[in-house]
């Protein structure tokens, strides 16, 4: 299956070149560019990519804001299959960064990026994962989060073995970790995972760090 990718950048000399390095792997296309967060929101409707390459800093609408409107529940409840999308920025640990991950993208990338390692955030994104070191997006959403949210009662309905994985993954233990901590096979973690995001409603093992550190939970 094909990764389509759509990528969004102020800077046509940037979209070009990265286009160039996306098209060039296996199992990925570009189908289609933006130059700002208004066209991005128009054009993830329109061809439902599958990964989103969203630069954080643009005219019109920056970033943030389209992640946060690619995301809302009433564009999300439409489409088809779903969308991930990877911020691109010049500063690690940015602080807009942070708040696009909130808002359900699964990681940033700088722009200094290798095209190997920018493949492979592709890969990633689209298997489900972040792109970025757990303990960094730990670091990342630190203070993100004004005051502790209730538990929600979503959160009471997990079992005891969902909320010990639940832990696992919001301290960022791979399913090969967590399978040896609870003594069982890899296919049991990806049930639990699959049953957490079910009854948490969340989108991948992002959302779930950043639904732990929201709700005091890591």
């Amino acid at each position: 299956m094909t990764i389509q990718v759509l990528l969004v950048d102020d800077q046509e000399l940037f979209r070009e070149g990265v286009r160039v390095i996306v098209d060039a792997q296996e199992g990925m296309e570009v189908v289609g560019t933006a130059a700002d967060g208004l066209e991005a929101v128009s054009l993830v409707d329109e061809l439902s990519p599958d990964v989103v390459l969203m630069d954080i800093r643009m005219p019109e609408m920056d970033g943030v804001e389209a992640t946060r409107q690619i995301f809302l529940p009433e564009r999300s409840s439409r489409r088809a299959k779903p969308v991930r999308v990877v911020v691109l920025t010049t500063f690690n640990l940015d602080d807009r960064a942070a708040t696009a991950i909130r808002y359900g993208a699964s990681g940033f990338l700088l722009k200094g990026t290798t095209p190997v390692m920018l493949a492979d955030a592709i890969r990633t994104v689209h298997s489900g994962n972040a792109v970025l070191a757990p303990t960094d997006l730990s670091t990342l959403l630190e203070g993100q989060f004004r005051g502790q949210a209730p538990t929600p009662p979503a959160y009471l309905g997990l079992t005891d073995k969902e909320r010990e994985v639940f832990a696992a993954v919001a301290k960022g233990r791979s399913n090969t970790e967590i399978a040896g901590q609870i003594f069982a096979s890899e296919s049991t973690v990806k049930t639990h995972v699959g049953a957490i995001l079910r009854k948490l409603g969340l989108r991948d093992r992002v959302q779930i760090v950043v639904f732990a550190h929201e709700h005091g939970l890591v």
